[in-house]
């Protein structure tokens, strides 16, 4: 997942004039608050529930908005620097971007994850219990950021093994291809999102087919289960669609050289903002349990003693 194309769209010798970098600088910032502040309400309403802190769904639906939190953050940071500071010192942007990646590629394994749960609960609800419980949850986070870990790492392996001491002193206008700038990263990245991207889909295709296919012929349950199903589709498509943001970068310079900038900053909104506003309304609009505590926060309601 290539955040640097999607968060930054001021771009060398094709930057934006004031007004419009204070239109773009606005509209982000209003869209980060009003995400981060219906998720920080998800947050609270998980941690002050006991229902919703002992089950392993809510469980991975609550680390997927604090990863969303701290994505949305770091990117809105990273726009937000690019039209202010424009350049910063190499280490500083080498710590925000692996940040940034960390959590933009747990989002898709989250969710597959996730699917994985709704399966067994839909098609062997027998064994959802035994199977889906708060320790092997735990288990499957710590998963999760190892799996981004390993995938994300080498990156800064190669750029340290490489590059001089002095490079990291200097300064560059923070992206992923100019902090980690060797040829090698980028056969290596695409190798790895070529076979991340095969093996995640296939998970998930076989995943939301088997469940789509009981649905149809279930419960009540089972097909509400289906349209949450959808959306986690359509949420996962837009994330895993990062997989293939540098070839989008490059037909978008190709076609539209005039409107780079503007493209770009279309692309950080449909691939980064949109997909983190989508978890809370799967779980905090959907969910009726949920929406009755979470609609106390959002209102700033106490409940009664």
């Amino acid at each position: 997942m290539n955040i640097s194309a999607a968060n930054v769209t001021v771009v060398s010798g094709n930057r934006d004039s004031f007004t419009k970098a204070v239109i773009k600088n606005v509209i982000v910032v209003v869209l980060s608050i009003s995400i981060n502040y219906i998720n920080a309400g998800l947050i609270h309403t998980f941690c002050g529930n006991q229902i919703f802190n002992t089950n392993p769904r809510y469980i991975l639906f609550v680390h997927l908005v604090i990863n969303d939190m701290i994505q949305v953050t770091l990117t809105v940071a990273l726009f937000i620097i690019s039209y202010i500071l424009y350049k910063i010192h190499v280490f500083v942007c080498c710590i925000l971007i692996l940040i940034a990646l960390f959590t933009t590629e747990n989002t898709p394994l989250n969710l597959a994850c996730m699917a994985v749960e709704c399966y067994i609960a839909i098609c062997i609800p027998l064994r959802h219990a035994q199977i889906c419980t708060i320790k092997r949850t735990r288990l499957l986070i710590s998963l999760i950021w190892t799996t981004s870990l390993l995938s994300v790492l080498p990156d800064l392996f190669i750029t340290l093994a490489m590059e001089p001491l002095d490079y990291f002193s200097s300064h560059v206008f923070c992206l992923r291809e100019t902090a980690f700038r060797n040829p090698r990263i980028v056969e290596r990245r695409n190798v790895t999102y070529i076979v991340y991207l095969v093996l995640v889909w296939c998970i998930i295709f076989f995943i939301y087919f088997r469940i789509l296919f009981t649905a149809r012929t279930a419960t009540k349950h089972a097909k509400k289960a289906r349209n949450t199903i959808l959306l986690h589709g359509l949420q996962l498509l837009l994330c895993m669609a990062t997989y293939a943001e540098h070839l989008v970068k490059q037909a978008v310079l190709q076609w539209f050289p005039k409107y780079y900038s503007d493209s770009l900053f279309a692309c950080y909104i449909i691939f980064q903002i949109l997909p983190r506003s989508i978890s809370s309304i799967i779980y905090g609009m959907r969910d009726k349990t949920f929406r009755k505590h979470l609609k106390r926060y959002l209102l700033c309601k106490i409940s009664p003693q």
